[in-house]
């Protein structure tokens, strides 16, 4: 699965990771060595994230129902609790510096294709 903007038919990751059962979500990226350029961790639901137990800084972004961004978070360092935003039900965790290079911007649309 891939992520999308729909409006321009952008690329943001070209391989999607799902985080959608307790377990996975409860581990997400951590002990993990790096999240590589081109991919990003889908997790739903979820209001907010963690770092710990990461050894490298991430790009956050926090989704509504309709898949359109309520809240960014970039290059949140390990160790460190994110900020839970209003609306938001799921998060994509991507490679800091990800937003910048995508202009992902709160009220963007994202889309998961197969």
């Amino acid at each position: 699965m891939k992520l999308v903007l729909p409006e321009s038919g952008h690329v943001v990751a070209e391989e999607v990771w799902v985080a959608a059962t307790f377990y996975r979500r409860l581990k997400g990226l951590m002990f993990s060595s790096e999240l590589p350029e081109g991919c990003c961790m889908y997790i739903r639901p979820c209001r907010s994230v963690h770092t710990f137990f990461m050894n490298y800084s991430i790009d956050v972004v926090h989704l509504d129902a309709k898949h359109r961004v309520v809240g960014l978070e970039q290059a949140l360092a390990p160790g460190k609790i994110g900020t839970s935003f209003p609306n938001s039900e799921s998060v994509i965790e991507f490679p800091a510096g990800s937003i910048e290079r995508n202009a992902l911007q709160v009220g963007s649309m994202v889309q998961f294709e197969s």
